[in-house]
């Protein structure tokens, strides 16, 4: 039998299910924090975008202004969510010193990260749920294709927890764990077009957007909801697995040379 064999047949369900339960545990012990943020804010983009903007242009592409900002306000916490989480997941234990512990213990980097991965993923999807749900207080929303909205959903969930985890190990502290996610992939995700149609940009505005890859995303997740995307729901599909294909690689190349892993 093969090492690779080997590693396969010992595959550490319990190590990977104990960091899973580890940061679940962490998410529960600020669930009312986790959850009423993202409640109280999705209430606050429908005052201020479904309520006195909505009034005026009510319809988007077919379809009614507070609806059609769903998609958008969902991916907008799920990229937060997931890039946080996946970040402080890692940060913690290199911050603290028990990085060594991880290190050490008798588990594959694949099973490292699938623990951290996991956990983070699923943190951000409960959330982007809870939006989901708080949107229907105020406004009716269907969703055309319900398995490709959760699939789109978990997909994008772990790419961008993965992103968090190299963000996480990249960080010599916490100020830079905010820098890229604050000054770069919230930007990103309002001029993506997280509450507008990219129909609706003038040139060159629009060409330039189309450079902008959170808004292929944003258009594949609408696309589940509306059946309506200003580009291909294939594109997007194929952008957001590109993107994760190159957080793997990323992923690979820290534990492969260990940067970072060990100062």
């Amino acid at each position: 039998m093969s090492a690779s064999t080997k590693r396969a047949a010992s595959f550490n369900a319990r190590g990977v299910w104990a960091i899973y339960r580890f940061e679940m545990h962490r998410f529960r012990r600020t669930l009312w924090t986790g959850l009423a943020v993202p409640v109280i804010t999705t209430t606050l983009y429908f005052v201020v975008f479904g309520s006195a903007i909505g009034s005026r242009m009510t319809e988007v592409s077919g379809i009614p202004y507070g609806s059609f900002i769903v998609p958008g306000l969902m991916m907008l916490s799920l990229f937060q969510e997931s890039t946080f989480n996946g970040a402080f997941g890692i940060h913690m234990p290199r911050f603290t010193g028990t990085i060594y512990e991880l290190l050490s213990a008798p588990m594959s980097p694949f099973e490292s990260v699938l623990g951290y991965v996991g956990a983070a993923a699923t943190k951000a999807v409960v959330v982007a749920m809870v939006i989901l749900a708080t949107a229907h207080l105020f406004v009716d929303v269907e969703v055309a294709h319900p398995f490709a909205m959760f699939g789109f959903l978990l997909l994008v969930a772990c790419a961008f927890s993965l992103f968090g985890f190299v963000l996480g190990v990249w960080a010599k502290g916490f100020e830079q764990l905010q820098v890229i996610p604050l000054l770069i992939v919230t930007p990103l995700t309002f001029l993506g077009g997280a509450f507008y149609s990219l129909d609706m940009l003038p040139e060159p505005w629009r060409t330039v957007t189309l450079f902008n890859p959170v808004a292929y995303l944003i258009n594949g997740f609408r696309w589940t909801f509306f059946n309506v995307a200003d580009v291909s729901p294939l594109i997007s599909l194929a952008v957001t697995a590109g993107f994760l294909a190159v957080c793997l690689g990323a992923v690979w190349w820290i534990f492969r040379t260990g940067y970072r892993l060990k100062t």
